[in-house]
């Protein structure tokens, strides 16, 4: 019996950091071992739902959230110490949900994050440069999952963040800042103050025109009675 033949494509962007930007990299940085060049090495997508940690509802939207845009089920993260004041006990209270995209699904969500659901950011100028961290790795905050656009109205109506972290192997933020545009994502400009000319006139005044005047007539008089 003949085995039917999975056919796999190569994602869009793995196939352009591996033809094409490597090389740029290692010119532009002048890099000497084409291993040094920084790479992505993972993408996490996680949510905090530590307020909302008794709301049934709100972790049922909150999963499908991560499982629709990423395409791979959630794991729960667990509290890791107790705190009495919020009522959260270590390994029995949920206090996040996130999922780990490797590989090919990296490339692909990376790809749809970029040309897709960033233009979709409302009055959006571009990621913060200072959201490095010193390994190099760069954090993005969401405020609302509804720039994604697997999810459709009625899966938005609960609205919550969402936190991107790209784990990039360098351990340098300037060669991870250089792969990122390399990829497409656009860097917030630095904002340039305008300075605005002042004119000033430099003809005398009415007040001091009087003035001049004046003394000019007390030193006239002054003169006669002499």
């Amino acid at each position: 019996m003949v085995k039917p033949t999975i056919n796999t494509t190569t994602p869009r962007l793995k196939a352009l950091y591996k033809d094409k930007i490597v090389g740029e990299l290692q010119a532009e940085l002048k890099l000497d071992n084409i291993h040094q060049v920084p790479k992505f090495d993972k993408i996490v997508v996680s949510v905090g739902i530590g307020k909302n940690k008794d709301d049934k509802h709100y972790y049922e939207v909150v999963r499908n959230t991560l499982t629709r845009i990423t395409g791979q089920s959630p794991i729960d993260r667990m509290a890791k110490k107790s705190i009495a004041i919020f009522k959260i006990r270590a390994g029995l209270n949920r206090v996040g949900i996130c999922v780990t995209l490797r590989d090919s699904r990296m490339y692909e969500f990376l790809d749809r994050f970029i040309n897709v659901s960033l233009p979709r950011v409302r009055d959006f100028h571009g990621v913060s440069a200072k959201a490095f961290d010193k390994s190099g790795n760069f954090n993005f905050g969401i405020i609302e999952q509804s720039i994604f656009p697997e999810l459709t109205f009625e899966e938005t109506q609960i609205l919550h963040g969402l936190q991107i972290t790209f784990v990039i192997s360098g351990g340098n933020p300037v060669y991870s800042r250089a792969l990122l545009e390399k990829f497409g994502i656009p860097f917030e400009k630095p904002r340039v103050t305008e300075l605005k000319t002042i004119k000033i006139d430099a003809r005398p005044s009415k007040l001091e025109e009087r003035s001049g005047d004046e003394e000019k007539s007390s030193v006239a008089e002054a003169k006669e009675d002499e």
